[in-house]
């Protein structure tokens, strides 16, 4: 079954050279473009795609309000968010809307194809650029606050298995290496992320990782091998 694409951006031939590249793989089609962000909002709900591509800067509304529009409906779809600024502001601010990845527009066709795969399965990706300022936008300790919430009592619910897989999320590792760093499964892995995000409310590894960081759960330096 085809990952249906929505593509969102407005300049017309970027939207074009996007959907042309995602159209031309056999497991994903592209169901629909919008040149703005209303129009985005508008065919995310009449067309149910999986994942939308969204731009950021566009008239009528932009891609970071689109996208807060968006997710916050039921059963939205995955948000990977594109564009050619690498800003502070852009980057927090898609994950604060509800987007699960962000990439820069100057990635290799094969990159965006497989952020799309990956958003899709409910993982998230970030342009390493992104990954190092997030990181460091949280060793600066200017990351209290990102996201509001209740402090530690957020916790309580998770086993102490599911705290560390948490962190290990947090410190950038997949579930392969989650599995290798505590001895388990992937499939274990796997179940603990869906246990702790279930719990904790969340949509996925992106917003996991903020969490982690904003309960001082995860630090810049991954954690070390627990005994």
């Amino acid at each position: 079954m085809s990952l249906r694409v929505l593509v969102v951006d407005d300049q017309g031939i970027v939207r074009a050279g996007f959907a042309a590249v995602i159209d031309a793989e056999d497991d994903m089609t592209v169901v629909g473009e919008a040149a703005d962000g209303a129009e985005a909002v508008r065919l995310a709900g009449e067309l149910t795609p999986d994942v939308v591509v969204m731009d950021v800067r566009m008239p009528e509304l932009d891609g970071i309000a689109a996208t807060r529009i968006i997710t916050g409906r039921q059963d939205p779809p995955r948000v990977l968010v594109l564009t050619t600024f690498d800003l502070d502001s852009y980057v927090f601010d898609a994950l604060r809307a509800g987007a699960s990845g962000f990439l820069l527009k100057d990635v290799q066709p094969s990159e965006l194809l497989d952020g799309i795969r990956v958003v899709a399965t409910g993982e998230s990706v970030l342009a390493p650029s992104a990954t190092r300022r997030l990181i460091g936008h949280y060793a600066s300790g200017a990351g209290a606050g990102f996201r509001s919430g209740d402090g530690p009592r957020e916790l309580e619910s998770l086993t102490a298995r599911e705290r560390y897989v948490l962190a290990l999320i947090a410190a950038g590792l997949n579930n392969a290496e989650i599995a290798g760093e505590l001895g388990i499964t992937v499939g274990t892995v796997k179940s603990h992320v869906n246990a702790l995000l279930r719990k904790l409310g969340l949509r996925d590894r992106v917003q996991a990782t903020i969490l982690a960081y904003d309960l001082g759960l995860a630090r810049p330096n991954p954690p070390g091998p627990r005994a």
